[in-house]
């Protein structure tokens, strides 16, 4: 059992018993139901007296899931609220969930809980929402039950999807806004999704608590940006609980119970899903119509699969079985046998009883995410190739907007081609990789696709700069290349607003719109390409506000554009683990860069070493490595000028002797250091 308890414990409460360590308590707990039920042990009881507590710790926590079940199961659907806490990233979304669940005694108030809904370690590191959590809670209001459902999603760009997503299975939403802040770009992306998506919104304004709060001008902003009722915006410090309690009474009154019949056949939305090592794919559903237990038979719309329900639950924040889920309610599911492949599990799928498919109609499904930047990635030591396979195949069960394709390159050996929603995507997949399973790889430089209409009137949409013609390839002699562009939409005091158009305009932007707000604040809209925006447009807009600058983009389709592919070469050879699709305008600055920067990582050799880069033939930019040099005239004194001579010729043969039979050494930590930012 845990470290320090060596009771003496009937078998069969052993297997009735859950012992385990709570990551929010630092000493032991019991029990399997909601958290606040959970006791430590302090001081361990005599050796002897063990099995009777366990078991009345069981019991207790037994007691304890099934009052929940019977509160839940005496809830109508008129008393049902679904709803979700959206905003722009670091505006307390995750603190505010806390104070949520500790108002409804979902969790207790001791100082250790923090960010509940943020299970990850990276989300613990960096202090932000990388996956939307869900949790359900009971709230009493006017003296009667009601059932919330909340989610807390993520607030940047690049986890726009969970965002999505979650506005389906809720009904109204808290837009939450900085009230130092104000209205960011990210704000206004999630409003008018949610309001696209026919939410009730209510706005709530954070951290009135701080010196350098402006209530005030947000709720200006709120009703000139928004058309919202700045008179019924709740103003709120979810760090010190102050005004939170009035946030339930208004989503009780506010916002709409879901519609639902529980007579009607089943009709299950899939709103998620991760993989468990042990149960298969659970999945996190939402019901619209109809009832699901345990035994249940289950047909997919998407896949045509059938399953068995396993069991059924909801999370109170872990996960708490139940005996039924009912409509309006949303929970997990898994099956038995489980689902054995997280790509059966088709997010926005609809599933039905079997033998009611004919009576239900499916829900809308959603637009699956599209991977917006490509990275190759490979392990730093070639013989970790199959450990980190494994690593990364775990990673992607658990994170859907990933693509993952096998590559290889002769200077890095075996690797993966990765394609991720944007950069901080990427990093926060390279950081689990790192904390979760203890690995680590090269990421080369990120690239996105491009397109490619040949002469023959068919189009490639390419992954990989290997993919792309060199300019002496006859298919590319009439072929038209085009690239990814996105809608960029900063927000951006006014005083900064010169240095952002002039960053805009050198990364080939084009000026959609420009509108000022109150308080001195700038909206710019630009069309820029993809390529621009990974090559971290973000960092230099930062740098150009002094930090003050926020982004949010959406896809806006393809444009013709004059696309080139530049590469690396080491005595005229290419290293392919360097190759870059650039505009043709930005080669030459790039190529100057790439030589310069990799003539820091090569060692010198016994002959000259010459880096250029080129596209195709065309050598754009040079630089070359000085060969050790022998002093081969060291032995002569008085000698004669004809021997002299002699001996510099015959140097003269061996070096190039030497040039035409030697190989480049590059080690691996060059294209390490290279590739590192």
């Amino acid at each position: 059992m845990g470290a320090g308890l060596n009771y003496t414990v009937a078998p069969s409460v052993l297997m009735r018993s859950c012992l385990r360590r709570s990551p929010f308590r630092t000493s032991y707990s019991i029990g399997y139901g909601p958290r606040s039920t959970w006791a430590p042990f302090s001081p361990p009881p005599p050796r002897r007296a063990g099995a009777t507590i366990i078991s009345q710790r069981y019991n207790s926590s037994k007691t304890d899931a099934a009052e929940l079940e019977r509160r839940i199961a005496a809830i109508p659907i008129s008393r049902f609220r679904n709803f979700c806490i959206v905003a722009h990233i670091d505006h307390g979304k995750s603190t505010l969930s806390d104070r949520l669940l500790e108002l409804t005694g979902t969790i207790s108030s001791s100082s250790s809980n923090r960010q509940i809904l943020d299970t990850l370690e990276v989300e613990r590191e960096r202090g932000i929402t990388v996956k939307a959590q869900t949790c359900t809670m009971i709230y009493k209001h006017n003296g009667v039950d009601h059932l919330l459902h909340l989610v807390d999603t993520p607030g940047h760009v690049d986890f726009r999807a969970e965002v999505t997503r979650s506005y389906a299975s809720c009904g109204g939403a808290l837009l939450l806004v900085d009230a130092s802040q104000g209205v960011q770009a990210q704000t206004v992306a999630n409003f008018y999704l949610a309001f696209a998506e026919g939410l009730k919104i209510i706005p709530v304004v954070n951290k009135i608590d701080m010196t350098a709060a402006d209530v005030p001008r947000v709720l200006a902003q709120l009703e000139s940006t928004f058309e919202l009722d700045s008179s019924k915006a709740i103003g709120v410090s979810a760090k010190t609980g102050l005004n939170v309690a009035k946030i339930l009474p208004a989503v009780v009154e506010n916002i709409p119970a879901p519609e639902g019949d529980e007579s009607k056949p089943l009709r299950m939305l899939l709103v998620d899903s991760w993989y468990d090592s042990f149960r298969g794919v659970i999945c996190l559903v939402r019901l619209f119509d109809g009832t699901v237990r345990a035994g249940d038979d289950v047909v997919s719309f998407a896949t045509g699969n059938r399953y068995t329900i396993g069991e059924v639950g909801i999370r109170y924040p872990t996960q708490v079985p139940q005996t039924v889920l009912r409509a309006g309610q949303v929970g997990y599911v898994f099956f038995n046998p489980g689902m054995k492949k997280i790509q059966d599990a088709k997010i926005g799928d609809t599933f039905t009883t079997v033998g009611s498919e004919d009576v239900v109609e499916p829900y809308p499904g959603f637009e699956e995410p599209k991977p917006m930047v490509f990275v190759a990635a490979f392990p730093t030591d070639p013989s970790d190739y199959s450990r980190l396979a494994d690593s990364i195949g775990q990673l992607v069960l658990n994170d859907r907007s990933v693509t993952l394709f096998k590559d290889h390159s002769e200077a890095l050996g075996a690797g993966w081609r990765l394609g991720f929603l944007g950069s901080l995507h990427c990093s926060v997949f390279q950081d689990r990789l790192r904390q979760e399973h203890g690995a680590s790889i090269i990421i080369t430089e990120p690239a996105v696709q491009t397109k490619v209409l040949w002469p023959n009137g068919t189009e490639s949409v390419l992954q990989s700069p290997s993919d792309f013609p060199d300019p002496e390839d006859g298919r590319s002699r009439g072929a038209t290349f085009y690239e990814p562009y996105v809608l960029a939409t900063m927000t951006i005091p006014e005083e900064y607003l010169g240095r952002a158009i002039e960053l805009c305009e050198a990364n080939r932007g084009e000026q959609e719109s420009i509108e000022f707000f109150h308080g001195m604040q700038v909206i710019l809209k630009y069309r820029i390409p993809t390529a621009q925006l990974v090559d971290d447009l973000f960092g230099k807009l930062k740098g150009a506000t002094k930090g003050y600058a926020t982004l949010d983009y959406e896809d806006a389709g393809w444009r013709e554009s004059k696309l080139v592919k530049l590469q690396l070469l080491v005595n005229k050879e290419p290293v392919d683990a360097i190759a870059r699709v650039v505009h043709m305008s930005q080669a030459e600055r790039l190529g100057r860069q790439w030589v310069t920067k990799f003539k820091e990582h090569v060692q010198r050799q016994m002959f000259e070493v010459v880096i250029q880069a080129a596209i195709g033939k065309r050598v754009i930019a040079r630089e070359s490595i000085k060969p050790f040099r022998k002093d081969v005239l060291a032995k002569l004194h008085a000698s004669d000028i004809s021997r002299r001579r002699k001996l510099l010729e015959k140097q003269k043969e061996g070096r190039k002797k030497l040039r035409a039979v030697g190989n480049v050494v590059i080690e691996q930590e060059a294209f390490q250091k290279f590739l590192s930012k």
